[in-house]
């Protein structure tokens, strides 16, 4: 069964709504907000009555990015919020956790480190409970940069852009599995993360690398409909169709090879729907969204 919720994953830097985070001193990802998209996702819902969680459980400083989303959000009219700080897995798995998550409409997960989102969530009553309002529920769940890349069942929580194809440099574990058979990357197109989505999609073939760039995200519906929103662009792998690598064969540290290997390149309005594997310019009678 197809789910009846959503997804908004966003590639990090959106048109900022408050304050960059650039003059914190922190070495992992930051999540980043704007009122466009953050319009946008309260607009997926019930507009300025939802009732929204904020969870900053991937940030080094989530006191701050909370109190940032809160003003935004109530900078648009949204008063129901509630900031989450989860930072250990004993605080998830308490019944009024749960009882928080059952009372809204959707969560938002900042960005940060996406290894402490699924080391803290990972196989708690609190995720079981998230898939099963995403599968039932016209529930939305978004995520900016780490809290994107989280999102697929397979996610890539290390890896540098430099040395992206040498066999070895990108680390893949289990993400949060709201999404089968896609591996999300942010902050793509500035990072330079080409070469980390090549090989990650290489080694795992049966999945659609999604490369979000900044302040660009997609909406996915029913599981499989993707949505291009947002100013920047989104490069799709496809290795559905490679005919030829030397990732297993070689010795770590080496030079990938990869031979036809299939990219699409998605700006506001395209979609793409995952489970074809097929790129469409428009769809005729697409509702208005996200980034309108």
């Amino acid at each position: 069964m197809d789910p009846k919720g959503k997804l908004l994953a966003i590639g990090g830097n959106v048109d900022k709504g408050t304050d960059s985070e650039s003059h914190y001193k922190q070495k992992s990802n930051l999540n980043f907000f704007g009122l466009q998209i953050l319009k946008g996702f309260l607009g997926e819902m019930k507009g300025k009555s939802s009732k929204i969680a904020i969870i900053t459980t991937a940030s080094e400083i989530p006191e701050i990015v909370g109190m940032s989303y809160l003003k935004a959000f109530n900078e648009l009219g949204c008063q129901t919020i509630d900031v989450l700080h989860f930072s250990k897995r004993e605080e998830v798995d308490v019944p009024e956790a749960l009882d928080k998550l059952n009372k809204v409409d959707g969560i938002w997960f900042t960005g940060g480190n996406q290894l402490k989102l699924t080391s803290v969530f990972g196989g708690s009553a609190f995720l079981e409970r998230l898939h099963e309002r995403y599968q039932h529920d016209k529930f939305i769940i978004a995520g900016t940069s780490a809290g994107a890349m989280a999102m697929s069942q397979t996610m890539i929580y290390q890896g540098t852009s430099h040395e992206a194809l040498l066999k070895g440099e990108v680390k893949i574990t289990t993400g949060l599995g709201f999404v089968n058979n896609v591996i999300i990357d942010s902050h793509f197109v500035k990072r330079g993360r080409f070469g980390r989505l090549a090989q990650a999609v290489t080694a795992n073939p049966s999945c659609l690398g999604v490369g979000l760039g900044e302040d660009t995200g997609v909406l996915i519906e029913a599981g499989d409909r993707m949505e291009a929103v947002g100013s920047g662009l989104i490069i799709v792998f496809d290795g559905h169709e490679i005919k030829h690598t030397n990732i297993a064969d070689i010795d770590e540290g080496s030079p990938v090879s990869i031979e036809n290997m299939v990219i699409h390149v998605m700006a506001k309005g395209n979609h793409f729907h995952l489970k074809e594997r097929q790129f469409y310019a428009e769809m005729k009678n697409s509702q208005e969204k996200i980034a309108e």
